[in-house]
């Protein structure tokens, strides 16, 4: 579990101002990955006080800038963000209760996924979405 000295050395080295709202929202999405913006906004809140909507995408956007945080948005669902960057790992999202979970890269390193024709691109990561039911959802699907 990081710790407040955790979050605002990861902030010094990312060369970003340690600041209450980085630092708070750091904790918020290492604390409850895949969290909506709302819901890190309500968690930051909580833990500072009064902080403006703006403040956090603010602190979002920054951070994901930075690497420090992953923006991801399977399709029809508003961003989500999280701390487990630079491995490249993918998503299992249930279609039922909109469940997000952590699945490790398909095969081997970055980018794990080889493109029919890379039009001359250089990959360096692919964006892999499983969707699904989680089982509590297929349990209620299929008992």
């Amino acid at each position: 579990m990081s710790t407040t000295s955790d979050y605002e050395r990861m902030l010094r080295s990312a060369a970003l101002r340690v600041t209450a709202p980085r630092v708070a929202v750091l904790a918020a999405v290492h604390d409850h990955p895949h969290s909506d913006t709302d819901s890190i906004l309500g968690r930051v809140r909580r833990t500072l006080g009064a902080v403006s909507h703006q403040a956090v995408y603010d602190v979002l956007r920054a951070l994901t800038a930075a690497g420090l945080i992953r923006r991801i948005q399977p399709m029809g669902s508003v961003a989500r963000y999280e701390t487990r960057v630079g491995d490249n790992h993918h998503h299992l999202v249930c279609r039922s209760c909109a469940a997000i979970v952590d699945v490790d890269c398909s095969v081997g390193a970055a980018p794990c996924l080889t493109a029919s024709n890379d039009n001359g691109f250089v990959l360096d990561e692919a964006e892999v979405i499983y969707w699904g039911l989680c089982p509590e959802c297929a349990q209620q699907t299929h008992p």
